[in-house]
């Protein structure tokens, strides 16, 4: 749909800078009715910019700014995957502030119909300096599923850096993996994140060659089917991920991870289709909404149409190296209002350059997903006078 110009703005390109046309939002419609896919948004933390805490030291969080944006996310009707990579766990947020966040989006969940959240569960507790034995990692993951089975939630089962250390090889996998799993009350979600998103998670479940690491994780998934919900594979690999939805034990789903061809997985094909767990729902929430709720009305080219605009946007945002992608969720939100400052923990709001940023900002308007492109030119401005660019 044709979409009118309505500003314009100066950015910044590698030979100087252009005039770019600014244009009016695209026309997003909330879900009148749930979705036929299960929609899982991996949502960011708004970071407190007036906190006296040593930003590359200790997680400091506004609460109220940060639940508000899961009740925007439950307002598109998304569930939302709390305290997982997209809320930078592993890069500033720690397990205590975790389970903070955990305990208070199930709260708000609460009074919110038809909202629901799953928490990820890992090992991020032990110390990253030093090797831990199978016992302590596995204790590590029983702790922090207990602590949110505690809660009242469901979990998601992360990837394990320390696991990644310490594992000699596939059978010291399956032994954490089966304690762990056979404990828990509820069906978990497995999450298998590559290691472009973590490079210390290369080589994960014991082999270098995913095709091969599938194999030992599909064992896993196997022996434990009757406590699995699903697994979330991030890999950027669409073809890896058809392969391994097609090898999966009965009853267990497949949530794409893959922020790079996530309309393509979700729409799905005669043999299947993929549930979604995705970061980039964060950003794309309007558009992805509205998707998701034609392809619930049986209209799968008109989601595949909405969706492929927001496509080059995740691309650019998820683009090497994968793991600073956050910067790019958090730059969206303030852009549009959902927070009064672009400011991370961690300071990872430093992570990409400006060019990137202005990228990102013509993307956005492409998807029609500068929801207030009167607030968004000033907020960009400001941060390219911030700069030294005017």
């Amino acid at each position: 749909m044709k979409r009118d110009r309505i500003l314009g703005i100066r950015l910044p390109t590698e030979a100087g800078s252009e005039e770019f046309p600014v244009h009016a939002p695209g026309a997003f419609a909330k879900p009148s009715r749930p979705f036929t896919r299960v929609a899982l948004a991996a949502a960011h933390v708004v970071a407190d910019p007036l906190s006296s805490r040593e930003p590359w030291l200790e997680a400091a969080i506004d609460w109220d700014a940060t639940i508000a944006y899961r009740r925007h996310l439950w307002s598109w009707g998304f569930g939302v995957a709390e305290a997982m990579d997209t809320a930078q766990r592993g890069m500033g947020l720690d397990w205590s502030s975790s389970l903070e966040l955990i305990r208070r989006s199930i709260d708000a969940a609460k009074g919110v119909p038809g909202a629901h959240v799953w928490s990820g569960a890992g090992t991020d507790d032990l110390a990253g300096d030093r090797l831990h034995s199978l016992e302590s990692i596995a204790a590590a993951y029983e702790a922090q599923c207990a602590a949110i089975e505690k809660l009242g939630g469901r979990i998601i089962h992360m990837a394990s850096r320390a696991l990644a250390a310490a594992a000699k090889g596939p059978d010291d996998y399956a032994r954490v993996y089966d304690r762990v799993i056979s404990q828990l009350r509820a069906p978990v979600i497995i999450h298998w994140l590559g290691e472009m998103f973590d490079p210390a998670l290369a080589g994960y479940w014991g082999r270098s060659d995913h095709r091969e690491a599938m194999s030992v994780c599909l064992g896993v998934l196997e022996r434990n089917k009757e406590k699995i919900e699903g697994i979330k594979i991030s890999l950027l690999d669409k073809h890896k991920e058809i392969e391994m939805r097609r090898r999966l034990p009965h009853g267990v789903r497949m949530y794409t991870g893959d922020d790079f061809n996530f309309a393509e997985l979700i729409v799905g094909d005669s043999e299947g289709h993929s549930e979604a767990l995705l970061g980039i729902f964060d950003a794309i929430a309007p558009a992805a909404s509205h998707a998701l709720s034609a392809l619930a009305e049986g209209r799968a080219e008109a989601c595949l149409e909405t969706l492929a605009p927001t496509v080059p946007l995740s691309r650019h945002i998820f683009r090497a190296p994968t793991r600073f992608y956050k910067t790019g969720v958090v730059f969206m939100a303030w852009l549009n209002g959902h927070q009064d400052h672009f400011v991370m923990v961690g300071g990872q709001q430093s992570a990409r350059s400006v060019l990137h940023l202005a990228e990102l900002f013509r993307l956005a308007d492409a998807a029609g997903l500068l929801a207030d492109p009167e607030l968004a030119c000033h907020r960009m401005k400001r941060l390219l006078a911030l700069h030294g660019i005017e």
